[in-house]
C-alpha cells in the first residue's frame, strides 16, 4: 500500500480507504474462489494493484471516457484504475461468472459506481469504448482482433488515439510483426515509473485501433 501511496500521491482520501480495503476483500474472496494465485497474495499490492496502475503512468483517462477492461479476470486492471479514475466508466468483461462474482462483490463493497462487471466472451459484447484495457490475457494479433470492433473511433480525447493498451511481459518483437501491417505501436518498459526488480521485463504496450 505504501508504495501505491508513493507514487500516486495526489489522491483523496476515499481513493486511499478504497485501495486500503482492496486486500482484505481479495483474500477473503480467494479463501472462497481461487482468482489470485495464493503465493501472489503476500505481495498483492504490487504484483497486481501497482502493476495496474502503470497504465495510468502513461495515459490519464479523461471524465465520461468509456473503458472495456477485456479478461479481466477477479478485477485487473478494471478494479485499481477505476479507483483512481472516480469519473470514468470502466465495463469488466471476463466469460468465467464466477470471477466476474467477485468483481461485483468488490464493486459493490468499495461503493465504485463507475464499474459495470459482464460475464461474456469479447466475441460475444456488444459495445463501444475509447480503450480497451488487459493484462496478461493473449498474444497481442488475438487482442487486436478481439478489440477491433469494440474501439469507437470517437470521440478522440486523449494524449493517444483510441485503441488497445496491454500490459505485458517479455519480448514483445515476435508478437508485434504478427499485427496487421503498418499497425502503429507504442512501447513503454514499467520501470520507467516503478523501479522495483519484479518490474523487469514488463511492459506497457499501446496498439491504434
Amino acid at each position: 500500500m505504501d508504495e501505491i501511496l508513493s507514487q500516486f500521491p495526489g489522491l483523496t482520501e476515499r481513493q486511499k480507504s478504497r485501495f486500503g480495503l482492496l486486500e482484505p476483500l481479495y483474500r477473503e474472496w480467494n479463501a472462497r474462489i481461487n482468482v489470485i494465485s495464493r503465493k501472489d497474495m503476500d505481495q498483492f499490492y504490487r504484483h497486481h494493484v501497482l502493476h495496474s496502475l502503470a497504465i495510468a503512468k502513461w495515459i490519464t483517462f479523461r471524465p465520461e471516457a468509456r473503458i472495456l477492461d477485456l479478461g479481466t479476470g477477479g478485477g485487473f486492471p478494471g478494479i485499481p484504475l477505476a479507483i483512481l479514475f472516480p469519473d470514468t466508466s470502466f465495463t469488466l468483461l471476463d466469460g468465467t461468472r464466477k470471477k466476474i462474482g467477485v468483481v461485483e462483490a468488490v464493486a459493490t463493497a468499495l461503493e465504485l459506481d463507475n464499474v459495470t462487471a459482464r460475464a461474456e466472451r469479447a466475441e460475444d459484447h456488444k459495445g463501444k469504448y475509447e480503450f480497451v484495457v488487459t493484462r496478461a490475457v493473449a498474444q497481442l494479433a488475438d487482442l487486436y482482433r478481439w478489440s477491433r470492433p469494440l474501439v469507437s473511433p470517437r470521440p478522440q480525447r486523449h494524449a493517444l488515439p483510441n485503441g488497445l493498451i496491454a500490459l505485458k511481459g517479455g519480448s514483445l518483437e515476435a508478437e508485434t510483426k504478427l499485427l496487421p501491417r503498418k499497425t502503429a505501436v507504442e512501447t513503454e518498459a514499467i520501470q520507467r515509473w516503478f523501479l522495483d526488480p519484479w518490474f523487469e521485463g514488463k511492459s506497457v504496450v499501446w496498439v491504434q485501433i
